[in-house]
């Protein structure tokens, strides 16, 4: 058991740092590259494909979430002994989980349409909207991160105070 409580420390320290590297990741991009996604959709939407066509967040976003879904299985799992972490842990996971199904089953699809499809396949009024729908439901993706991230914090700092206290606990005795 000594061995899992040494593994734990990490695992959750890697999966804070990848909720903290996908909180940043997710403010920018609401903050710096929507704004000119979304300008003047159609041909914001267009101009933005162009721009994107090496790479774009379809090949960082996923991957980062899947990771911050292993890792923080991971801090759950190694961290549960720890009462006073493991329901930080947990509504973090929880919480990320909840803006991966979110992005899957809602964006994805719209992404699809805006990004993949375009103006090829699509009228404008029907582009328009469908940048507005993922504008405005796009708050609860940066919701669900800030929850993730501050909670997962919160969570590790739990779990750093038990180790330390315990390790002081046993110096004493």
């Amino acid at each position: 058991m000594k061995t899992m409580q040494r593994i734990a420390f990490p695992v959750i320290l890697v999966y804070l740092w990848v909720m903290m590297v996908l909180l940043g990741s997710i403010v920018m991009e609401t903050f710096m590259v929507y704004p000119n996604i979304f300008r003047d959709p159609p041909r914001s939407l267009e101009l933005s494909m162009s721009f994107m066509s090496v790479r774009g967040p379809d090949d960082f976003f996923p991957p980062l979430g899947f990771l911050s879904w292993v890792a923080g299985i991971g801090a759950l799992v190694l961290g549960w002994r720890v009462k006073a972490a493991r329901w930080w842990i947990l509504f973090s996971l929880l919480m990320i989980v909840c803006e991966g199904l979110v992005s899957v089953f809602f964006f994805w699809p719209r992404n699809e349409i805006m990004f993949v499809e375009g103006s090829a396949v699509h009228s404008d009024e029907l582009l328009r909207q469908t940048a507005r729908e993922f504008q405005t439901l796009h708050w609860s993706r940066l919701a669900f991160n800030v929850a993730a991230s501050a909670s997962i914090f919160v969570g590790f700092l739990k779990f750093y105070r038990q180790r330390l206290l315990s390790r002081f606990v046993l110096h004493e005795a």
